[in-house]
């Protein structure tokens, strides 16, 4: 039977890089390096955090009403044996890879996602310190056909400044994740309470954290790392169904990249270091699009010269109005109206509503000036990752957007949303089939942008590689 994928890699003029390729990891092993980096108690300590972890399976349904306790995922990885098999053994992912289609795989975690999101800061940094030796280890014979991500631990700036050093200065690494949004105590809501069930936040590492990640940021220029993002919100208040995990999965990392992005935009982040790249895994690129857009919007009404300031307002002769229109009610709260102006805060006279320290820019700190500052960002400093079966895919290259964006091809390999290896390329390649995307397109998708992303900072990251010419050809390095 004809391999698919392997045909259509050969009909096309350029590599596949895949953008977001995953693993299977060996958690015996991993416990290992668990046990090396963190001692003993770790171990412990995360074989305690999986029981709880899987208190829904354990649970009646009254209980898990009760407690509304969210359905979690009932099997996450790849049924298939070969498959299994070539997600969990480098050697053989690598010597699969040129029959699935595609070149050169960015790998991310799978079980390692879970890590990225324990709360403790002990059994989390230990924890991250396991799994970045391991799969260092484990992938350093195959650095030709493949670039692991090390996860960059970010509670506070301090633990991800130390391990960006030991992950990309000690062992290597040249691409690394981090969650943008941090889930943190309310200080206020956990006064005298079980911190285990104290309210919480999402602290936007990019926008109004209460630590300065400046240093960072600043960091990763220096080692020449783009910022990627994977992680999710499953965890988040709207996605607490007791029963369907679909409702709690659905959309969830999309959600925690439209996060992520709004503060890097708002934040600053591009304006202050604009070589810096932002790769948003995972999500897709329909939410980029529509926040673009969004953005352009809220800049045309929210910049400084945009506002309309509430004392424009006539208060003489909207009570014209009001004497001319109104009913006797409204007759005989002229007055009091005037100081109820915007529906929105209400018992505010306009005295208070244009206070000039509350009249900001919200676009100040992101540079902008004009529509086309907003679609610069989107255009050359973002990154989306998109999976082969998502059509909206599509939308990145319409003509019609007005902005080209760069979505990255994701084969999302090993997870259960993979059935077979074989047909993710043959998947993707459907958009050009249909006529949906040009060949450019996909292109660019498949090649062009994985490339554009991790090279930005770093024109040797594809050095050694066997996409080391193509990649030097394409972008002209």
């Amino acid at each position: 039977m004809e391999n698919r994928a392997a045909a259509i890699h050969d009909s096309l003029k350029h590599p596949v890089i895949d953008g977001d390729g995953h693993w299977i990891e060996p958690i015996p092993v991993f416990l290992e390096y668990l046990s090396e980096a963190g001692g003993a108690g770790a171990v412990d300590q995360i074989k305690d955090l999986w029981r709880r972890n899987q208190g829904w399976y354990r649970a009646t349904p009254q209980e898990r009403q009760h407690h509304r306790m969210r359905r979690t995922i009932w099997w996450g990885v790849t049924a298939d044996t070969l498959d299994k098999a070539t997600g969990l053994l480098p050697a053989l992912l690598n010597e699969r890879l040129p029959e699935l289609g595609i070149d050169f795989a960015m790998i991310y975690p799978s079980f390692g996602l879970s890590v990225n999101g324990i709360q403790d800061d002990d059994l989390h940094r230990a924890g991250v310190r396991a799994y970045n030796m391991m799969t260092a280890d484990m992938f350093g014979p195959y650095s030709e056909r493949f670039c692991p991500v090390a996860i960059i631990p970010a509670h506070n700036p301090d633990e991800a400044l130390e391990e960006l050093e030991y992950a990309v200065v000690q062992r290597g690494y040249r691409a690394i994740m981090l969650r943008g949004n941090q889930e943190r105590k309310i200080p206020g809501a956990a006064e005298g309470i079980d911190p285990r069930k104290a309210a919480w936040y999402c602290d936007n590492i990019a926008l109004d954290s209460p630590y300065d990640y400046e240093p960072v940021w600043r960091r990763c220029v220096e080692l020449g790392v783009a910022v990627t993002q994977h992680s999710g919100s499953g965890r988040w208040h709207d996605r607490a169904s007791i029963s369907n995990f679909t409702f709690n999965h659905v959309g969830h990392f999309a959600e925690s990249n439209h996060a992520f992005a709004r503060g890097v935009f708002l934040g600053g982040l591009v304006n202050r270091y604009p070589s810096l790249n932002f790769g948003f895994m995972e999500g897709g690129i329909s939410w980029a699009c529509q926040m673009c857009f969004d953005l352009i919007e809220h800049w045309e009404k929210r910049r400084r010269a945009g506002l309309q300031y509430p004392d424009a307002t006539n208060v003489q002769e909207l009570k014209g109005f009001i004497d001319r229109y109104g009913d006797e009610k409204l007759k005989r709260n002229a007055d009091a109206i005037m100081d109820n102006l915007d529906a929105f805060r209400p018992n505010c006279s306009l005295d208070e509503l244009v206070r000039p320290e509350h009249v900001v820019d919200d676009f100040e700190a992101a540079g902008i000036h004009s529509e086309e500052d907003v679609e610069a960002v989107f255009a050359n400093n973002f990154f989306f990752g998109c999976e082969a079966d998502d059509r909206a895919t599509m939308w990145a290259f319409d003509p019609r957007m007005g902005v080209r964006l760069q979505p990255i091809f994701s084969s999302d390999f090993t997870h259960f949303d993979v059935p077979d290896f074989k047909e993710v390329i043959p998947e993707a390649h459907e958009m050009v089939e249909k006529g949906h995307v040009t060949e450019q397109d996909f292109r660019e998708f498949t090649f062009t942008n994985a490339a554009r992303l991790h090279t930005r900072n770093n024109p040797d990251f594809f050095k050694g590689t066997v996409v080391e010419r193509a990649v030097a050809d394409e972008l002209r390095l």
